[in-house]
């Protein structure tokens, strides 16, 4: 019986990494790409000489590769190569109101803060939806996947639900089809289904294949019509699904993930350069340590009467009104008849204090006391008893 052959450990590197290409990016898409800002801001930032590499201030189309050190905001990082197969795809329910922009200078909400955090990449967004238009919006990590599917030579179909005001005749469906002059070209819906029509509105669906700005919203405004509801529905192969709510976003699986890249031709994700924070950063530093003096005794603290109020207040629920049966009755108000604690007008020929008068001797016979209960309480009637004779006492 032969032995296996045992493993050496070597500091060489294998002949594959030797031969793999070194891969160099602008430090501008670097940065963007782990998600610190956009291209433009993080351009801005470099100039300013608010970001250094391995200890020197970075200049405008700088190239960095991994192993680089980059600092930014008192921050190190080292700039690594990011190998993942399978880019993250990303499904979203656009809501009305919300921008497609990172940084919006007016304020408004923008898509990027309700999706997901990622560590090292960022969310790209395919193509923009407007402020007014809702629906289905994809977000990828991969920019060349984006990239592709937002290119005109593709012809991926974008496909629209629309409502127009007014009654839209056939002629100006089959005018929309052929084309319309826009001020950046000429621009035509690929397909135009009619969902409903009324007088005071109808129901399309249509289908274009570039993604200009706009263009379903000019296209209709061109004709004559103005749009009132705009909702994307399909983009691709990717439909937007029934059950997600708008606000709410869900991953692609990796077989629509395919599928989505073999449409616009990018089959395989190249290798990327990202950033990664080197550990060991957020330990706080050496601070001085005040010593503790005590307040002087010359200096009063101030009390406040909360306790005693709060006693006060629950004591008038320990002196519980006795309306039992034994309980003496009221007096009626001035001018009136006099009346019991109940509210009941007193008898003839009974008087004060439960008094029964005699009509003829006027003898008052009192009737016997009852020691009363309040409802939720109970009487305690103490026992009495002597210890004298059981203890032999005197």
């Amino acid at each position: 019986m032969t032995a296996a052959p045992r493993r050496t450990l070597t500091l060489k590197r294998s002949q594959s990494d030797e031969t793999t290409p070194a891969v160099e990016e602008r430090l501008h898409k670097v940065l963007a790409n782990a998600g610190l800002g956009s291209r433009r801001l993080l351009e801005q930032r470099i100039q300013n000489g608010e970001i250094t590499v391995n200890g020197a201030p970075a200049t405008i189309g700088l190239s960095v590769k991994s192993g680089d050190r980059v600092e930014l905001d008192g921050k190190l990082f080292v700039v690594i190569r990011d190998d993942a197969e399978q880019a993250q795809v990303l499904v979203y329910h656009k809501p009305e109101g919300v921008v497609t922009t990172r940084e919006d200078p007016e304020g408004r909400p923008t898509v990027f803060e309700q999706l997901p955090r990622l560590k090292g990449q960022r969310w790209i967004a395919v193509g923009r939806l407007d402020i007014n238009t809702t629906g289905l919006l994809l977000l990828t990590t991969d920019g060349n996947l984006a990239n592709a599917l937002m290119h005109p030579s593709s012809e991926i179909e974008r496909e629209y639900i629309c409502r127009v005001h007014g009654e839209v005749p056939d002629e100006v469906l089959e005018r929309l089809k052929a084309g319309i002059e826009l001020d950046d070209g000429p621009a035509h819906f690929d397909d135009i289904g009619v969902i409903s029509r009324s007088g005071s509105h109808s129901w399309f669906r249509v289908v274009i294949k570039e993604g200009r700005n706009r263009e379903v919203r000019r296209l209709w405004d061109a004709a004559g019509f103005l749009v009132s509801r705009l909702k994307r529905v399909r983009y691709g192969t990717v439909e937007l699904p029934r059950p997600l709510k708008r606000g709410h976003s869900q991953e692609l699986d990796a077989e629509d993930t395919k599928a989505l890249r073999e449409l616009c031709g990018a089959t395989s994700s190249e290798p990327t350069l990202t950033l990664q924070p080197v550990i060991h950063q957020r330990r706080a530093g050496q601070s001085a340590v005040t010593e503790y003096r005590p307040a002087p005794k010359s200096s009063q603290q101030a009390w406040t009467g909360a306790d005693r109020a709060e006693a006060r207040e629950l004591t008038r629920f320990d002196r519980i009104r006795d309306d039992g049966p034994g309980r003496r009755p009221g007096r009626g108000g001035p001018g009136g008849p006099k009346r019991f604690g109940g509210g009941a007008a007193r008898p003839a020929g009974q008087g004060r204090g439960g008094r029964v008068v005699d009509g003829n001797t006027d003898k008052p016979q009192r009737r016997p006391a009852r020691r009363g209960a309040a409802p939720g309480q109970e009487v305690v009637m103490p026992r009495t008893w002597s210890a004298g004779d059981e203890f032999n006492r005197g």
